[in-house]
């Protein structure tokens, strides 16, 4: 009865809640009677579960019967739950878990090798062009589009009324060299080849999971610096950044590393007053590979200019480090760091204009939303409220939403892999509004206005 009652309860409540985050996010109200499904669903649950309680405690007795026979009652209770747990653990592991990463695997696998049967680009400073030195076929799904979709020289013209410049895109995919290594090198060539080191701005970009880069963040860049831009960038799995975290959260951290550093190592080399300004980029699982590329050695050797890093996922370590040392009177979801001359958050409204205080002579941005479970999903919301609980919440973060043990630390979880299926400027789907304002504070570009931020965010709204 108990159980029933709360359940009723919580069900109302949840139903309130999500209205709050409906009217928070600009959706209508639900009306779908999702409550009641979930109720339903609930319930066959709760069946399965009680038949496979019982079927463990059937198979406890048989084995703890058996046993007794030739041991001591304890020693046979104890060995049989060790028995049991065995079994059980074998099972989900082996037969469970196993098969559904590899069926995801396998899936993800077969959209990544889909490439377009058409022929590559005909423009020679096309990554993966006829001269190119990486091929077409090898770029995958998710590269391909990043080569084919960006703004042209054509669009940055129409836009602008004036001069400008082809944008330059280098990506090598999970299948245009064996190793990590040889990848960093094949882009490293190809960025020269095309002339990237050429250009004013030069951007290492870490992509997400899947090899996704968000036209929202790369195409902003480009029309800012009107074309006089080089991006080079490296797949480092076809995964969604959330899958990618439980099967080997290292891979985007050793992906953005070789490419750093092979970047890092030519552009050191070159003239400091004829080298491009370089940055470094990454969203999501990219933003967590991309802070830990740049060493602290190369910072204080030769630092580089800065960089924007959009939804930090929570392993983050440098991102997490900074909002724990933050001003004690900022908040966990917008935090101050220091006298913000090297390092800023911001969120949907910028953040980044903060009165009496000047950059350094390096720039960082973190762009985070207060709704976005990646980055505020903590192992310990089980047993601990958060302190974006406490006091003052992020504007799309319901009123409405309290911590229980446990449970909090559910709904979070299972919000991770739909973080990005609402609608754009809240949780893990980010605007270009917000990449547009980062972009503007860390790479100042030449002769620009406020009023021409404003026509480049409607632009991109439009899109």
């Amino acid at each position: 009865l108990i159980c029933i009652i709360a359940t009723v309860l919580s069900l109302v409540y949840v139903n309130a809640w999500q209205n709050d985050l409906h009217e928070l996010m600009g959706l209508p109200p639900d009306v779908s009677g999702e409550h009641i499904r979930t109720a339903i669903i609930a319930l066959l649950l709760a069946f399965v579960l009680l038949v496979l309680a019982r079927l463990l405690r059937r198979a406890y007795r048989i084995v703890t019967n058996r046993l007794k026979r030739f041991i001591p009652r304890r020693i046979s209770n104890l060995l049989s739950v060790t028995i049991i747990l065995f079994v059980v653990l074998l099972l989900a592991d082996g037969l469970v878990v196993r098969n559904i990463l590899n069926m995801m695997d396998n899936i993800y696998a077969a959209s990544n090798s889909y490439s377009d049967d058409g022929p590559p680009p005909e423009n020679p400073l096309s990554s993966s062009s006829s001269e190119s030195l990486l091929n077409w076929k090898t770029l995958g799904q998710a590269g391909q589009n990043f080569v084919m979709k960006g703004p042209k020289k054509s669009d940055l013209k129409a836009f602008f009324g004036k001069k400008a410049a082809e944008p330059l895109r280098v990506y090598a995919g999970l299948r245009s060299a064996e190793t990590v290594n040889e990848r960093a090198q094949l882009a490293l060539a190809e960025l020269i080849r095309i002339g990237g080191f050429k250009r004013s701005k030069l951007i290492i970009a870490t992509p997400t999971g899947t090899g996704w880069h968000d036209p929202s963040a790369v195409d902003s860049l480009e029309y800012l610096h009107r074309g006089d831009t080089a991006i080079v960038t490296m797949q480092y799995s076809y995964l969604p950044s959330w899958l990618t975290l439980l099967v080997d959260p290292t891979r985007s951290k050793v992906s953005a590393k070789a490419l750093y550093d092979a970047v890092y190592d030519h552009w050191t080399t070159l003239p400091r007053d004829s080298r491009p300004d370089l940055y470094i980029y990454g969203l999501s699982l990219g933003a967590l590979g991309a802070e830990t590329s740049a060493s602290l050695s190369s910072l204080i050797r030769e630092p580089i200019q800065g960089g924007v890093l959009a939804g930090p996922p929570f392993p983050s370590s440098i991102a997490s480090q900074l909002t724990r040392n933050r001003n004690a009177e900022s908040t966990q979801w917008l935090p101050l760091i220091k006298d913000s001359s090297f390092v800023r958050f911001t969120a949907q409204d910028n953040a980044l204009k903060i009165p009496n205080v000047t950059w350094g002579p390096v720039r960082f941005v973190y762009i985070q939303y207060a709704s976005d479970p990646m980055v505020f999903f903590s192992t310990d919301l089980y047993r601990r409220k958060p302190d974006w609980m406490k006091g003052e919440r992020g504007h799309d973060v319901s009123p409405s939403l309290k911590w229980f043990p446990i449970v909090t630390f559910l709904q979070l979880l299972f919000d991770l892999p739909m973080a990005d299926r609402i609608p754009r400027g809240n949780a893990h789907n980010y605007a270009a509004h917000s990449y547009i304002d980062a972009w503007v504070e860390v790479t100042q570009p030449l002769d620009w206005t406020p009023a021409e931020t404003t026509r480049l965010k409607t632009h991109f709204t439009g899109r």
